[in-house]
């Protein structure tokens, strides 16, 4: 004979799997039994908001899993999932590619559309080099939009862009105030580790010889693509397109990392010291493309040759995006240049 305590157990429940059997529409539960609707006839809709099922529903009962039935299907196309990135396996890679090389090496990759980033001894501040006149054109337009820059002004800034000349860079780092000028403006931008000595380094102003790191310029190339910026929308884009038309001799660096059909929107540096003739080279951009927006930045330093310091970057560059795109690569392997 069943005793008091076991009946009642029974009858509770009895009385939560009725209960289910007629909640349709609580969140996170499944009911026992419900006809199909009829085309002319839609189910009530799930709530989403403000409609919170009564508590003993979710605390008590789960939702009943009968045999054979699967996982509902998704409609539609499924993005996939974002590949993981392995530092510790990258920064391998990375230190046996440059063990050959020598000097101080430091690169950072950001994948604006998932989140995903990588950073490769991102504490070094080392030399912007030509990089840092971005960052001059970026101070000028957060003064001055470009519909409202002379002839003059507009000109020297494209000239400075693709063609990296200094002259020019000159002319508008005065215009911006100089070292206080630029050190403001990389406040806005949230640079944090970039430092411009004041006064003249040989026969320019010394904006060549500022020390930044890889975040740094990914932040400012963030600035430049995302709405997260001080800077308007059309001066973002008119700064990107400036570094999309690069010279073709001066499109070295990153952008061997890019795959054919991939946008690429950069900036690359190169100053030899006088003290020991030693290179600093560097690149820093945008490469956009396949559903992605990577911000890239590489700086290197103590290279013998200009070369070397290129093929350092480019190295580098093609092991960093290899790893963030995985086994999808570029949609053709062959459309993208050999290199080390």
């Amino acid at each position: 004979m069943m005793g008091a305590r076991n009946r009642a157990a029974l009858a509770a429940a009895m009385l939560v799997i009725a209960q289910v059997t007629a909640c349709s529409t609580c969140q996170g539960l499944t009911p026992v039994s419900m006809p199909t609707p009829s085309p002319s006839r839609q189910a009530a809709p799930v709530p989403t908001s403000g409609a919170t099922p009564p508590a003993p529903f979710l605390a008590v009962v789960p939702a009943p899993v009968f045999p054979g039935a699967g996982a509902p299907r998704a409609s539609g196309r499924v993005a996939a999932r974002p590949r993981r990135i392995f530092s510790k396996e990258l920064s391998r890679s990375l230190d046996a590619f440059l063990a050959g090389y020598g000097g101080r090496t430091a690169a950072s990759v950001s994948d604006l559309s998932t989140g995903r980033r990588y950073h490769y001894h991102h504490t070094l501040q080392l030399p912007s080099a030509n990089t840092s006149k971005v960052s001059i054109l970026t101070a000028l337009l957060l003064g001055t939009r470009w519909h409202e820059l002379g002839e003059q002004a507009r000109s020297d800034a494209s000239d400075m862009i693709r063609f990296s000349d200094n002259e020019a860079a000159d002319r508008l780092y005065e215009r911006i105030g100089m070292r206080p000028g630029l050190a403001s403006a990389n406040r806005r931008l949230g640079l944090r580790r970039t430092y411009t000595p004041g006064g003249w380094c040989a026969a320019q102003y010394c904006w060549g010889v500022a020390q930044t790191t890889v975040e740094d310029q990914i932040r400012l190339v963030k600035a430049l693509a995302t709405g997260k910026s001080p800077l308007a929308a059309p001066e973002r884009r008119r700064v990107l397109g400036l570094m999309a038309k690069v010279t073709p001799e001066q499109k070295w660096g990153i952008s061997a990392g890019a795959c054919e059909s991939d946008q690429v929107s950069l900036k690359n540096g190169w100053l030899r010291h006088t003290a020991n003739g030693r290179w600093a080279v560097a690149s820093a951009g945008l490469i956009r493309g396949h559903g992605h927006d990577y911000a890239v930045a590489v700086l290197t330093e103590d290279s013998p040759s200009m070369e070397t310091g290129i093929a350092r970057i480019e190295g580098v560059t093609r092991r960093l995006m290899d790893a963030f795109r995985g086994g999808r690569g570029c949609e053709a392997t062959a459309n993208r240049a050999p290199g080390p």
